[in-house]
C-alpha cells in the first residue's frame, strides 16, 4: 500500500518559539507549478502585536551586549545554514522554481551576507562615529546607537532567502530587533531559517518571523507606537505612501522601497541607527 504523507504545516516564529497563528488560519504554499507543497499560518495582527510586545523585551538585553558577541552571534547563523545547506536549496528549487546552479548560487550568497554583517559589529561605529572639533576644552563625541524594534517587510516575489536575509541582517548588527513579515509566496525559507535561529545562539525575541499577507499585517505595524523603524523593502506592491503616513504618527523612521538596493550594505546599517552626541570636559592641566 502506497503511503500517505503527513504534510507539514510551518508556523510562526515568536519570542523563540513557533506559536501557530492565534487565528487558526493557515495558507496553502505551492511549487511554481501549482503543486502542494506545505501549510503556512497566516499571521494576524494580534500575531504581530505579541511580536512587538518580544521584541521589545529583547531589546535591551541584544544591544547591551558586546560588539563581539553580536557578531559571534551572527557568525554562527552561517554556520548553522552551511550545516543545512541542501535543505535550503532543494526548497529554493522547488517553491520558486530555480534551477539547481541558481538555488546553490543565493544559498551561499546568504551564508556570505551573515558573515559580511557579522564582520561590522565591532567596526561600524568606527566608520560613522566621530570626534568633533569644537571650540572650548571639550571633548565631543558622535556615537551611533541602535534604533530599537525595527518592522520589517521582506522582500517579495523573488530570491526570497537572499533577500529577507539581505534585510534581516543589517538590523541586527547594531543592537535593533526586528519582527519581519516574510516573502508571502515564498515562506518556507523564512520558516527554515527561523528554525536555524531557534537553534543557534540568537536569543528568543531578537528576531520575530510573520508568515501571511504583509497587506493585512504592516498598517498595524506601521500604526503600532512600540515600533522604532518600518523597512518597507517588500511594500512596493502595497499603498506604502500610506504606510509612511501612518508611521508619521508615531514618529518612526520609514526606509522606502529601493529595488536593486545591494545585500551588504553599509548604508542599510547605519539606516536603523540614530546618533548620539556627548560632550565631556578635557582635564586642564
Amino acid at each position: 500500500m502506497a503511503r500517505l504523507v503527513v504534510p507539514k504545516t510551518y508556523k510562526l516564529y515568536i519570542g523563540g518559539a513557533f506559536p501557530r497563528s492565534e487565528s487558526g488560519r493557515t495558507y496553502e504554499v505551492t511549487t511554481t507549478k501549482g503543486a502542494f507543497m506545505a501549510n503556512a499560518a497566516q499571521a494576524s495582527r494580534k500575531d504581530a502585536r505579541d511580536a512587538v510586545v518580544a521584541a521589545r523585551a529583547a531589546q535591551p538585553g541584544w544591544a547591551n551586549a558586546t560588539a563581539y558577541n553580536r557578531g559571534q552571534v551572527l557568525y554562527r547563523i552561517a554556520e548553522l545554514l552551511e550545516g543545512r545547506r541542501a535543505q535550503f536549496v532543494d526548497e529554493l528549487r522547488a517553491s520558486e522554481g530555480r534551477t539547481a546552479a541558481a538555488a546553490v548560487k543565493q544559498v551561499d550568497e546568504a551564508i556570505d551576507t551573515w558573515v559580511w554583517y557579522a564582520g561590522w559589529t565591532d567596526k561600524f561605529i568606527q566608520v560613522a562615529g566621530s570626534g568633533n572639533p569644537v571650540a572650548g576644552p571639550y571633548f565631543n563625541l558622535s556615537v551611533p546607537e541602535p534604533t530599537g524594534v525595527v518592522a520589517i517587510v521582506a522582500p517579495q516575489g523573488a530570491a526570497s532567502l537572499l533577500g529577507l536575509v539581505s534585510v534581516l541582517a543589517p538590523a541586527l548588527v547594531p543592537g535593533n530587533t526586528v519582527v519581519v513579515v516574510a516573502d508571502q509566496a515564498h515562506p518556507l525559507s523564512a520558516i527554515s531559517l527561523a528554525e536555524v535561529l531557534a537553534t543557534s545562539d540568537v536569543p528568543g525575541g531578537v528576531v520575530n518571523i510573520l508568515t501571511g499577507s504583509p497587506a493585512e499585517i504592516a498598517p498595524w505595524l506601521a500604526a503600532h507606537a512600540d515600533v522604532n523603524a518600518l523597512d518597507l523593502a517588500g511594500a512596493g506592491e502595497l499603498d506604502w505612501v500610506e504606510l509612511q503616513i501612518t508611521a508619521a504618527d508615531t514618529l518612526k523612521r520609514v526606509i522606502e522601497p529601493e529595488p536593486g538596493v545591494p545585500a551588504r550594505s553599509l548604508d542599510r546599517i547605519l539606516a536603523f541607527t540614530e546618533t548620539k552626541t556627548v560632550w565631556h570636559t578635557k582635564a586642564l592641566l
